[in-house]
């Protein structure tokens, strides 16, 4: 059993076969699926997909890309929004200085919004940093100051530094497909020495298809590649990084409901 914990079954990407996606996840030992928000404002397309099918499950958020789209939103609205059942964590958001179509401010103050909202819900936020390592590691070590709060940084690709700082503060650290690629031999080395009870597994799907798919559209069933690589790497086997992740996933996002059978 293994779960995706970052996707986005609401990309037009999966529109015209998101029943066969979902259908093949769930046949390559996929539990769950959370679709992962990137407008606050969409949130009702990710709840209908979410109705549809039992094992899918939503974030609600702001990325950092459309953080000047979304300016303002408020840490009340979020919490509100968190009240669907449906509704198991906050996010993406964070920082992204890769691109930079708008303002650093308002990707940190959409940010230090939804960390609010993680603080007062309880619920995990999922975390998005690209090429802003100390930023984002300021930012967390100050919010943390003010009253702790739960966190993963996904689709992980920032340095060891920022790891062990989010380490230390008590968060964890998602890995997608870049895990398998070939130049990213850091990142593995980086892997093996995460605490076992902080690392878990994602596609980002439609991003990132691992490397057995380089180049394809990437869908939740190829989790299963990135956490061959992981167990390889980390020295153990698939069944134990199957159950090491599973558990850690359903101990921080748990407001998912767990699986009773893990057959």
């Amino acid at each position: 059993m293994l779960i995706d914990s970052h996707c986005h079954l609401d990309f037009p990407d999966f529109a015209d076969d998101l029943d066969a996606i979902v259908a093949r996840a769930e046949a390559a030992g996929i539990w769950r699926m959370v679709t992962i928000s990137t407008r606050v404002r969409r949130l009702p397309a990710l709840l209908e997909i979410a109705a549809r099918f039992p094992n899918v499950y939503c974030s609600v958020g702001t990325h950092p890309l459309q953080a000047d789209e979304e300016d303002g939103i408020p840490a009340s609205e979020l919490i509100e929004l968190t009240a669907h059942p449906k509704v198991v964590a906050l996010g993406e958001a964070g920082l992204d200085h890769f691109y930079e179509p708008g303002s650093s401010e308002a990707q940190e103050r959409g940010f230090r919004a939804h960390i609010a909202a993680a603080r007062a819900t309880g619920l995990p936020l999922v975390i998005h940093t690209r090429e802003a390592d100390d930023e984002c590691g300021r930012i967390l070590e100050d919010e943390m100051s003010k009253g702790p709060f739960r966190a993963v940084l996904h689709c992980y690709t920032g340095g060891r530094e920022l790891a062990m700082k989010a380490i230390g503060l008590g968060l964890s650290i998602s890995f997608t497909g870049i895990l398998t690629f070939k130049k990213s031999q850091a990142l593995r080395d980086l892997a093996a020495e995460l605490p076992a009870d902080r690392i878990m597994v994602e596609t980002d799907a439609p991003y990132l298809a691992p490397g057995k798919f380089r180049g394809k559209r990437n869908e939740p069933s190829y989790v299963v590649e990135t956490a061959k690589v992981l167990a390889e790497t980390r020295g153990v086997s698939l069944e134990e990084i199957s159950r090491q992740t599973t558990e850690n996933f359903f101990r921080l996002f748990s407001k998912v409901p767990a699986v009773e059978t893990a057959a």
